[in-house]
């Protein structure tokens, strides 16, 4: 093990940092606005119910590799695609990258989403409408919330899941933290020490948004001890 190349190669892989942050950030952000409309069309109609449930299974059901090329080199063969003016941006190998993970992520955040929904009680439910509550307001001020941390564990896996997805994103030429460290390989031929720090970029990252998720479970749990109560934010 040569701990001189590791030192000098661990900054040029923290170089694909950021865009391995802002491909997880928008893919995840986009993911949870098509969850949402994804259970909001489940709840809609019948045909709303199974357009969900079809979408969900078709993204759930192959790998998200396979989703990537199809959206990166696949959409090419549409003439009216490539002449249309959303062409400037579906030919980006980022576009297509955030695009196939965002697809992917609203399948599994859907489903995270209607467990959270299925475990808020139905007491909860009837008292609010006791309170005489709207159904609007019920939403926010008592489902949501509900839903949201019956979840939060579940989708904090989800999160750490996409995050080390965005290294698939690699294979279409963007040089995240695994598109540099494929780079790297590739000139000097040392595959061990290389992919060792990149594996250390990726573990960092995903104990920090463990921790986060812990702590958030820990403030919004109704049943928390009084010592995570003292405990500083």
């Amino acid at each position: 093990m040569d701990l001189a190349f590791i030192a000098e190669v661990f900054p040029k892989l923290l170089a694909g940092l950021p865009l391995t942050l802002s491909l997880a950030v928008l893919s995840l952000s986009g993911g949870a606005v098509l969850a949402l409309m994804l259970s909001g069309l489940r709840a809609s109609s019948w045909l709303g119910a199974q357009f969900a449930n079809f979408y969900v299974y078709i993204f759930r059901g192959t790998p998200l590799l396979i989703q990537i090329f199809l959206i990166y080199y696949g959409l090419a063969q549409f003439p009216a695609l490539r002449h249309s003016l959303l062409w400037p941006l579906l030919r980006e190998p980022y576009v297509c990258a955030v695009l196939a993970l965002m697809l992917n992520d609203a399948a599994y955040t859907s489903e995270i989403l209607r467990g959270g929904l299925r475990a808020v009680s139905s007491g909860a439910i009837e008292a609010a409408k006791v309170a005489g509550m709207s159904r609007p307001t019920m939403l926010r001020r008592i489902v949501l919330p509900l839903a949201f941390r019956q979840a939060l564990p579940a989708y904090g896996a989800e999160v750490t899941s996409m995050v080390k997805a965005t290294s698939l994103a690699s294979v279409v030429t963007l040089m995240e933290v695994t598109g540099l460290a494929r780079a790297e390989v590739s000139q000097s031929y040392r595959a061990i020490e290389v992919f060792l720090c990149a594996a250390v970029i990726y573990l960092v990252l995903v104990t920090l948004i463990t921790r986060l998720v812990h702590w958030l479970e820990a403030r919004l749990s109704t049943h928390r001890s009084p010592a995570l109560d003292r405990s500083p934010a």
